[in-house]
């Protein structure tokens, strides 16, 4: 079955707008560095980054619901200018509070555009909607060379301002972004009087399918986020270059995204909960190559290991997440599950740098497979109780 062509237009959106956050990760900690009046904040503003994806999930569920999907999406494309505007004139003027200031802006676009892989199944039929979700985290792969390339291309056309043109640059995808999203067509959204139907937040919570969905999303997501943000600093200290370092990074970002060409079929063939229980036990399988060894060869396939874990663990989970909730209550479901995963986001994001220091690099491996197995043992739990895994919207 070929992807229709609103599927296709957010695949496309998902490309160039993620290229903005891999530009946020790439240059934050760099600017921060240059910017900040203490060595120590210098990763703050991809923290404040990720908090702005937190705050934002609830209010762009609100919208979404109260007035459509398409207004949901222009508001995260505003937000895309905005971070490229602020962001550029912080640089030229030294301000390290304004910078900051800018990711949250960031943060709350991208806040949006993680919600394009639930936007793709309301613009297909219900049996679509697994391979419509995969399809369009597939264009996470062109972000992930998109957003390094427009670093290296722009970083210095300004020699006074290192990376002011680049952001500027940023701010001009995120309008081509929008202007590819202007296409997509929601035949499947439920109309707004429905849209404002539906269980309240606290029967929505209360399903152990969606406790169980939302729990394996944090797991997946944060562990990889973890161990992601720790690994480049961990690699350094252990003497390897950064052009090696560079390369583990972007084969991690190919291994989060390649799978997706096929993780849609496989979810349509055996259900969310087995692709969770493999991207979770890939996950485990990157913390004991991690603790194996220090060698770029250790680095890379545990980089490459995180990436596979994350794309069959997340996309299960939000897979699981689409069961737990009728039509009309999908925005709220949705983002409440989002604000969830990318809340727990913030508390790895300010804390792997330093235990990374504290405990190094071993300690923050094993730290993630407490979790990993927690989260497998609640999903297994799942299967086994026919009453609690039965229960849908």
């Amino acid at each position: 079955m070929r992807p229709n062509r609103s599927v296709l237009r957010l695949a496309t959106a998902q490309a160039l707008a993620g290229a903005n956050s891999t530009v946020v990760y790439a240059t934050g900690a760099i600017i921060g560095h240059l910017l900040a009046p203490s060595p120590a904040l210098a990763t703050l503003p991809i923290s404040v980054f990720v908090v702005g994806m937190a705050l934002a999930t609830l209010p762009v569920g609100a919208i979404a619901r109260r007035h459509g999907r398409m207004t949901a999406l222009m508001t995260g494309n505003v937000c895309g200018v905005l971070v490229g505007l602020l962001a550029s004139a912080a640089i030229v003027i030294g301000s390290f509070a304004l910078f900051c200031f800018a990711m949250l802006f960031g943060g709350a676009y991208q806040a949006v555009v993680m919600t394009f892989r639930f936007a793709a199944t309301e613009c297909v039929a219900p049996e679509a909607r697994a391979r419509a979700l995969s399809t369009v985290l597939a264009g996470g792969i062109v972000a992930g060379v998109l957003g390094p390339e427009l670093v290296n291309a722009t970083m210095n056309r300004w020699p006074p301002h290192v990376y002011a043109v680049t952001y500027l640059a940023s701010a001009a995808v995120a309008v081509l972004s929008a202007a590819v999203l202007r296409g997509v067509r929601f035949e499947f959204q439920p109309p707004a009087a429905l849209r404002a139907t539906g269980r309240s937040m606290a029967e929505i919570v209360q399903q152990p399918r969606f406790l169980v969905a939302i729990l394996c999303g944090i797991v997946s997501y944060m562990m990889m986020n973890f161990i992601m943000t720790a690994a480049p600093l961990a690699m350094a200290l252990c003497g390897i270059s950064r052009l090696d370092s560079n390369r583990g990074i972007e084969l991690h970002v190919i291994a989060m995204y390649a799978p997706s060409f096929v993780t849609g079929r496989l979810l349509v063939r055996f259900g969310p909960k087995p692709i969770v229980l493999v991207g979770l036990a890939l996950t485990a399988l990157s913390a004991v190559v991690a603790a194996s060894g220090l060698t770029v060869g250790h680095f890379w396939l545990t980089l490459v290991l995180l990436g596979l874990g994350w794309n069959f663990g997340w996309l299960g989970a939000s897979a699981l997440v689409l069961t737990c909730h009728s039509p009309n209550e999908a925005t709220r479901v949705q983002s409440i599950n989002d604000f969830a995963v990318f809340g727990s986001m913030t508390v790895g994001s300010f804390l792997s740098g330093g235990l990374l220091s504290m405990f190094g690099w071993n300690t923050v491996a094993a730290l993630i497979l407490g979790p990993v197995a927690i989260a497998a043992a609640a999903l297994l739990w799942l299967r086994a109780s026919p009453a609690a895994s039965a229960q849908r919207a």
